[in-house]
């Protein structure tokens, strides 16, 4: 079969050949990071990735992705030194890299990629799973993915963290631990190999002196869960810790006062919303689009963006980004309590009425708090159950809320890889979906003409606004607080964590 290098694959050929790496010094010192979530298991398996950005914190330290975005590189050619589409768009042909190992010592083979497609079961899993035909391993060093027809979004769905399936994981070791085993102690390809994990308190990894990329400047990271911002803002203070993650409003006000310390803003691809989960249950107010149109005009979007992000971040006018491919501006939802009210009479309902409750991940409890302040004016009952992330992600996904539910996501890809997860009917976070909206997806994902795709994927956002399925809130910052003993802080655009991690490093003179 003749594979065609198209020119943009050629580009990223070119791009990303990486010669051998010069010898480096032995990794030295410590950077310990304050999380402000409490870590889980399930994100030391790529398999498990929930449609949200937080596992690759971890992800990008243990493990390595056949493909995956790097410093100025959306698609970085990684665990695979190239890769290239057929003209007809049904093959992509990867070439893995000689040499490389995981952190037991066993070598990455095509079968190791073969293996960690088909256990994945995570975000897009399934659209993964009904588009990709056959995987055909060439020889142990080069695998073949077979579509059952063209589809121009594989590598946003496979090489980006829309999903976790291109990281790769040991099938000889996960076969032999199990499931369970294997998150227990994780064994992966990545700069760092995981040490211990204490439940609730900290990750602990050591520098891999075997990384194919590079040896890790620094020996030790120890990622800390502190659920508490202001115990993160005072332990970065104190440098206690070198990096503390999602420090907001007032406390963020503080850290930029601070000295020793920087108030570092990124801009992940990051949107929260409100789901009304009984919008398809006749019996429910949801139902009616006037009271789902009344909710968005309740909330001050612009008001709690300013106090919580300090101006860096962005009112919400849709649950796509606005940076992402394919995304449709829709005219944005104004305070607008007067006419929220008018709305809700006008559907029977003039003194308001229960809603029960906003279930939230309580790290983004104040955005769920807002939301109620707001619905409170206009006579919306709710009270706020926040829950930690991982119990958070895992009643989400099956979906156990029955009333309304804040959620996010920071999941790179574009419209099209949001939409399969939180939109239509039977996405890995989406409560239902309305057939005309099903239909347009199932033709965009097949059309290979880019204009006709957008114009589908723009009005299927255009019917989500008309419908008005979800409340879009805010597009978060995440303001970080960056200690005085590091030296290069490596990012990745719209990626909120320090990635890629050995790149990392501590200025000349401080102490190990």
């Amino acid at each position: 079969m003749k594979v065609h290098r198209s020119p943009l694959t050629t580009a990223f050929l070119l791009a990303f050949a990486v010669a051998a790496a010069p010898v480096a010094a032995a990794p030295e010192g410590q950077a310990t990071f304050a999380f402000h979530v409490s870590l889980a298991p399930a994100w030391f398996d790529p398999a498990e990735t929930p449609g949200v950005i937080t596992p690759f914190f971890t992800l990008y330290a243990l493990h390595d992705a056949v493909v995956k975005p790097m410093p100025g590189n959306a698609w970085g050619a990684s665990l695979a030194e190239s890769w290239a589409a057929a003209k007809d768009g049904l093959t992509y042909d990867f070439v893995l890299r000689k040499g490389v190992k995981f952190h037991n010592g066993d070598p990455v083979t095509a079968e190791d990629v073969k293996f960690s497609f088909e256990r994945y079961k995570g975000s897009g899993a399934t659209t993964l799973k009904a588009r990709v035909a056959t995987i055909e391993i060439v020889d142990p060093q080069r695998i073949r993915f077979r579509m059952k027809q063209p589809w121009a979004d594989f590598m946003t769905f496979y090489a980006t963290p829309a999903t976790g399936a291109a990281w790769v994981v040991p099938k000889k070791y996960v076969e032999r631990v199990g499931e369970e085993g294997f998150k227990k102690a994780p064994i992966g390809a990545g700069p760092y190999r995981f040490v211990s994990f204490t439940p609730g308190v900290e990750l602990v990894v050591e520098a891999y002196e075997g990384y194919w990329r590079k040896t890790p400047s620094i020996k030790r990271l120890v990622f800390k869960s502190i659920p508490d911002e202001s115990t993160r803002l005072a332990m970065i203070k104190r440098a206690e810790v070198d990096v503390a993650y999602s420090i907001r409003g007032p406390n963020a006000e503080e850290l930029k006062r601070s000295p020793g310390v920087t108030l570092k803003a990124t801009f992940p691809t990051f949107t929260e919303w409100i789901v009304f989960t009984e919008q398809w249950d006749p019996k429910s107010p949801w139902a009616d689009r006037r009271v789902r149109l009344a909710a968005n005009l309740a909330i001050d979007r612009k008001g709690f963006s300013d106090a919580e992000y300090l101006g860096y971040g962005k009112p919400a006018p849709s649950i796509i980004p606005r940076d992402f491919e394919f995304y449709w501006s829709p005219p944005a939802h104004a305070l607008d309590p007067v006419k929220a009210r008018q709305l809700l009479a006008e559907a029977g309902y003039p003194r308001g009425f229960d809603a029960v409750e906003i279930a939230t991940d309580a790290v983004y409890a104040a955005e769920a708090e807002a939301v109620i302040n707001g619905l409170a004016a206009i006579g919306i009952r709710a009270r706020l159950r926040p829950l930690e992330r991982a119990g958070f992600y895992k009643a989400d996904q099956e979906k156990q809320f029955k009333h309304l539910v804040r959620v996010g996501s920071a999941a790179a890809g574009n419209a099209a890889t949001r939409i399969e997860a939180f939109v239509i009917t039977g996405g890995n976070r989406s409560y239902g979906g309305y057939p005309d909206i099903d239909a347009l997806f199932r033709d965009q994902a097949s059309e290979m003409d880019k204009k006709r795709r957008e114009a589908m994927l723009h009005k299927i956002q255009q019917l989500m606004h008309d419908k008005a399925m979800f409340a879009p809130v805010v597009e978060p910052a995440l303001l970080t607080g960056v200690g005085s003993r590091l030296a290069d802080v490596p990012t990745l655009t719209g990626h909120p964590y320090v990635s890629p991690y050995e790149d990392l490093k501590l200025k000349p003179g401080v102490r190990p």
